[in-house]
């Protein structure tokens, strides 16, 4: 495990990057409209936060709800308009009609991102096999990290496979970090930390009064020393 657990918050705009950072993030995830659990944020937006706070930014390549690439050709465009904005630092995955990864559109969109590190969201917990997706994926430039909860209902139900996969860490399609989002609470924290398990991920839990609210430095602190152990 790392000295320092990896704590990465949600940021919707300004005022929440610069509340996460107060509270100790370590990095965000940059997305918008969560009643479709995350799209891709602006240019605009991407280029205000990126000037407004000093941590590592992530962000979404999501163009619509659901987990289908969708138009691909956009999608690289969009890349393209974020990285010049400073963007250089990814989040995708793409899923066929068969739920298996669609490994054409993620190639095609990792091409045009020239090397920056991304993660593979939850997608990877809606697929018919996330054993064979990972393999699948080995390899690919700059893929350092998976988002998951171990099960499509969260981090709850996905414990036992989060711990197992922490397990074969090392092995082909297991290099990459695990970082633990979906559901995830205080109280899952001990039990992932146990199993090695060292980069968390939270949205609505930094937002005491929801997601029409924003970010709370207070709540992203109380997460900071939970991470860190105390």
């Amino acid at each position: 495990m790392s000295k320092r657990a990896v704590l990465e918050v949600i940021a919707l705009g300004v005022e929440d990057a610069v509340a996460a950072q107060e509270g100790g993030a370590d990095r965000l995830e940059l997305v918008t409209d969560m009643a479709a659990d995350g799209l891709t944020p602006s240019p605009a937006t991407v280029a205000g936060i990126r000037e407004a706070v000093d941590l590592s930014l992530r962000v979404m390549l999501r163009l619509a709800d659901g987990f289908a690439a969708g138009d691909v050709d956009r999608l690289v465009g969009v890349a393209g308009e974020l990285r010049g904005a400073g963007a250089d630092e990814f989040v995708l995955g793409f899923l066929d009609a068969h739920d298996r990864v669609d490994l054409a559109a993620v190639e095609r969109v990792v091409g045009a991102l020239g090397g920056c590190r991304w993660t593979f969201h939850r997608a990877i917990d809606r697929a018919a096999d996330r054993d064979a997706l990972r393999k699948q994926l080995d390899g690919l430039p700059g893929l350092d990290t998976y988002l998951t909860a171990g099960s499509p209902a969260g981090v709850d139900e996905g414990l036992p496979v989060l711990c197992a996969e922490a397990g074969r860490h090392g092995e082909p399609g297991y290099a990459q970090q695990v970082l633990v989002g979906g559901g995830l609470r205080l109280d899952h924290v001990p039990t992932l930390l146990a199993a090695g398990l060292d980069a968390f991920h939270i949205g609505g839990a930094a937002r005491p009064d929801g997601w029409d609210g924003p970010v709370s430095a207070a709540a992203v602190a109380e997460w900071r020393r939970a991470v860190d152990g105390g």
